[in-house]
């Protein structure tokens, strides 16, 4: 088997049509084989089929993914969150990031108010568990849930006392279905 590889940019030319087919991370232009990424080419020659595999690949949700995520509404049945990152990867997401937790989703046990989970600016770690055709996570496992809540009266940060999170400034107790890392998770900056 005789491979040839280099790196590529978007839009050069690899190759044509008559010496290639068209493989993963390639088009076909006008009888050319043009790279759609910065990657790695691959020509091979006993499948015929040019490949780039890109260097610093696009970040697609999958299910079983765990994202952190920014509760953005919350209703009687559900709460709808945009998906900031995969955890551990420092890339944005690409593609659809508005995405639910179904009621049934959001603890293993039986959840009576969905108030009492979650509120608007929480940042929650979640579970995907379907991306099509649309985007369903979930917080039913113990290591999943809010990592940060804000007061919903003053919206300062919530501190974790005991089972229950606490506001400095406005001395109350809110509840919330927290992570077991609340309040000592590390938010990494990204450039």
């Amino acid at each position: 088997m005789n491979k040839e590889k280099k790196i590529v940019v978007p839009g050069e030319e690899i190759g044509t049509t008559e010496e290639f087919l068209a493989g993963e991370g390639t088009f076909e232009l006008k009888g050319s084989i043009i790279s759609s990424y910065f990657g790695e080419l691959n020509l091979d020659s006993e499948e015929m089929v040019a490949k780039v595999k890109p260097i610093n690949p696009l970040v697609r949700l999958k299910v079983g993914d765990v994202v952190l995520a920014h509760v953005q509404d919350v209703k009687s049945s559900m709460i709808m969150v945009n998906v900031i990152r995969v955890e551990g990867n420092p890339r944005g997401v690409t593609g659809e990031t508005s995405a639910s937790i179904h009621v049934s989703r959001i603890s293993e046990g039986y959840t009576s108010d969905v108030w009492k989970e979650f509120r608007i600016g929480d940042i929650i770690r979640a579970r995907v568990m379907q991306t099509k055709p649309s985007l369903q996570l979930s917080t039913d496992k113990p290591s999943l849930g809010v990592l940060l809540g804000f007061c919903t009266r003053c919206r300062m940060p919530l501190e974790k006392k005991d089972k229950t999170l606490f506001c400095e400034n406005c001395k109350r107790n809110e509840l919330r279905k927290t992570a077991p890392d609340y309040g000592g998770y590390q938010f990494r900056r990204y450039r």
